[in-house]
């Protein structure tokens, strides 16, 4: 499985986002609100993906198992 680096996964949010933002501009009627709500859907979009967590896969995650510590001995035991 490859690896994604962290400015491939930007870089393919950032194509998205001005991808969409433009087809959201380029809405005909009118012209001033189709500009200026394409681009605030585009906008409201792009801060939405961008403030998503990270998705870690359930396969990459693996659970050390607990140590138990050594038992001390109490002072009434040592007598």
């Amino acid at each position: 499985m490859a690896t994604s680096k962290s400015e491939d996964i930007l870089g393919q949010k950032w194509d998205r986002c001005v991808a969409d933002t433009l087809i959201k501009i380029g809405r005909p009627w009118p012209l001033i609100f189709g500009l200026g709500a394409g681009a605030g859907m585009g906008y409201a979009n792009c801060q939405h993906e961008f403030d998503e967590p990270f998705l870690v896969k359930a396969e990459k995650i693996f659970v050390k198992p607990k140590i138990p510590a050594a038992p001390e001995a109490s002072p009434t035991e040592a007598q």
